[in-house]
């Protein structure tokens, strides 16, 4: 727990710090900032495993095709909102418009040029959701969205929304399905860290054209049935994370 709470320390004053002393970056180029929000995921999990002793393995990476491509991801941590964005030249992250309110974060969140989706009135969401992830893919860019909207605990039945069925049909480009374990070692809603490897598995990635209903049946079940095995394989690891007992009980969904 002090390891825990040192770290939380550590990682809110290099936000805060790299927040302030980056504001100029905010009339620089926007590749500029972008390289600076590399440089605060990749500071972050650096921190995360000199404190706690968590590290990251990622597999899959020779399976990214070229760019503009759409990533649909497992979203079981605060951790995968930084620690992902190194892992991409350029990505366009949907996240939720009213973040944008938050003083100086909100204004990098424009700045990145994020996709900023505004949830209230579902149809006009949805199709600004596709002319902005438009856009996006058209300047080459990686196109990353959560799903599932916000953290689910590893093991709880996935609850998939609709939106990245609507940009894969929009944006016609080669999805490519992403598994994680980092609720494991970073659970939400906790301020615990514990020791181990999250691991982030880019999966086979899916072709442009696939009709909806066998998209969405074959992306969600590659990631529940990949993010089961990689919760399995910490379970039976040398170091598992203590709480794991309580996320084991929930039910695991290899499919839609």
């Amino acid at each position: 727990m002090i390891r825990s709470i040192l770290y939380a320390i550590t990682f809110y004053l290099l936000t805060v710090a790299m927040l302030i002393g980056g504001l100029w970056l905010l009339l620089a180029p926007r590749s500029w900032a972008m390289a600076g929000l590399k440089l605060h995921g990749r500071i972050a999990t650096w921190l995360l495993r000199v404190v706690c002793g968590t590290r990251i393995e990622v597999r899959g990476r020779e399976r990214l095709p070229k760019a503009p491509y759409l990533v649909v991801a497992k979203h079981q941590s605060a951790w995968d909102t930084f620690a992902l964005v190194p892992l991409f030249d350029d990505v366009a992250i949907v996240l939720k418009d009213e973040l944008k309110w938050i003083p100086i974060y909100g204004w990098f969140c424009v700045k990145f040029e994020h996709i900023l989706v505004k949830r209230d009135r579902a149809a006009v969401a949805l199709k600004a959701l596709v002319a902005d992830g438009r856009a996006r893919a058209t300047c080459g860019r990686e196109i990353l969205i959560f799903p599932e909207g916000t953290r689910r605990a590893p093991g709880a039945p996935p609850d998939y929304k609709p939106g990245y069925v609507a940009l894969y049909e929009g944006l016609q480009v080669p999805c490519v399905p992403l598994a994680l374990n980092s609720g494991l070692y970073w659970p939400r809603r906790s301020l615990r860290r514990y020791p181990g490897t999250i691991v982030v598995e880019f999966l086979e990635p899916l072709p442009a054209g696939q009709s909806r209903a066998l998209f969405r049946r074959d992306v969600e079940a590659r990631i529940e049935a990949a993010s089961a095995r990689l919760m399995a394989e910490a379970l039976a690891g040398p170091l598992p994370p203590p709480f794991v007992a309580v996320v084991a009980a929930a039910p695991i969904r290899s499919g839609p």
